[in-house]
């Protein structure tokens, strides 16, 4: 019975780390706010971080001293907390197209941004990002046809 219970511990911490991990990179190309140890709090486009040790690579930053950079390196040690100031885009209007085609088999997870359909194919606002097949295949091409109606409605409503 301990081995199972320890087994099963460890299928969950891996489930835990994947889905911290996804949640992370869901920041990803958004607008964040990272207050440091020291005080300091800055506001970028969080560009890139490391999964080793979580330092981060900050575009179009503004500090809370007023100082300003184009790129700021920020080592993960030094992090306090990590707000996202930016949501993604709505994918309502593409769960409702993917649930038309594929009944029962798609999942919007609003809170990452990502759609999985199949359990196995993730699309995010860029397009489908995890899946290979025929049916990643016909996935990628609805997104295609719904990221031009999107243009096309954001287009006439600037006009």
């Amino acid at each position: 019975m301990v081995i199972s219970e320890q087994v099963g511990c460890g299928i969950v911490s891996a489930v835990a780390a994947k889905r911290f991990a996804e949640e992370f990179a869901s920041t990803l190309d958004k607008s964040v706010s990272v207050s440091l140890k020291s005080g300091v709090r800055l506001i970028g486009k969080l560009v890139a971080f490391n999964q080793s040790d979580y330092s981060l690579w900050l575009a179009d930053v503004t500090s809370s001293d007023g100082r300003t950079a184009k790129k700021l390196f920020v080592a993960g040690s030094e992090v306090s907390s990590i707000e996202v100031l930016e949501r993604g885009p709505e994918l309502d209007s593409l769960y409702e197209r993917l649930s038309r085609t594929f009944p029962n088999m798609v999942k919007y997870l609003r809170d990452v941004g990502v759609i999985l359909v199949m359990d196995r194919i993730r699309v995010t606002k860029d397009g489908v990002v995890e899946g290979t097949g025929t049916a990643a295949q016909r996935v990628q091409k609805i997104w295609e046809e719904w990221k031009k109606e999107e243009a096309e409605r954001q287009q006439a409503a600037g006009t």
